[in-house]
């Protein structure tokens, strides 16, 4: 069963992504909050897998709720997946630096919605399609020093650029005709190399040294 709480200021907003995901089989939501405050308080209290989290809510906003939750060790397990809009490129940025395992939109599909929480709580980054290159992008500019990477195995430098353009593992198995166990060990010893949190965070720490185009 994976747990959620979901966490967004408007009452219509937040009941009914409740209702989308309380409907699925093996999910269930534990708790819903109305700002950031609130939502850490679930967070601690529920240790749920996943708190679908909006940005701007009074008092604490999401991203400030974000860093709490993913630096604490009471909430080590609890992976953020971030509500934005096409507008809020900014936000979800700094989101995605305070943690975050991924964003969804707000008009997303409620099928899509589902499969992003699942994704999510399996431990895997959601890097939604429509504005993951638009967003990358605006983060390379943001930060022109290029980051330095420690040694990497030439097959691990490989994986990463795949990582960078946005390929699943299975992709990337088929990019460079291995298998798609060796894919994950690769990503495995990337994450700990990188002391990168989540895939999301690779493919950011990628863009920064100038990965992926």
């Amino acid at each position: 069963m994976i747990r959620v709480v979901v966490a967004d200021d408007q009452a219509l907003v937040r009941s009914g992504f409740s209702m989308i995901l309380g409907a699925e089989p093996g999910i269930e939501v534990v708790a819903e909050a109305a700002d950031g405050t609130q939502a850490l308080a679930a967070a601690r209290l529920h240790r749920p897998d996943v708190v679908l989290m909006d940005i701007r809510m009074p008092g604490m906003d999401g991203i400030e709720a974000t860093r709490h939750i993913t630096s604490s060790p009471v909430t080590a397990g609890v992976h953020v997946l971030v509500l934005t809009t096409f507008a809020a490129d900014d936000y979800v940025v700094a989101a995605l630096r305070a943690g975050a395992s991924g964003f969804v939109l707000k008009d997303t599909e409620p099928a899509e919605l589902v499969r992003a929480v699942t994704v999510v709580a399996g431990g895997h980054a959601l890097l939604a399609p429509e504005v993951t290159r638009r967003m990358l992008d605006r983060f390379a500019r943001a930060d022109r020093e290029a980051l330095i990477l420690p040694p990497l195995t030439q097959r691990e430098h490989e994986v990463l650029v795949a990582l960078a353009l946005g390929l699943s593992n299975l992709e990337i198995a088929d990019r460079l005709v291995v298998s798609y166990s060796t894919v994950k060990t690769h990503v495995s010893h990337l994450l700990t190399k990188l002391e990168a949190r989540d895939r999301s965070q690779l493919v950011m720490l990628a863009h920064r040294a100038g990965l992926g185009g």
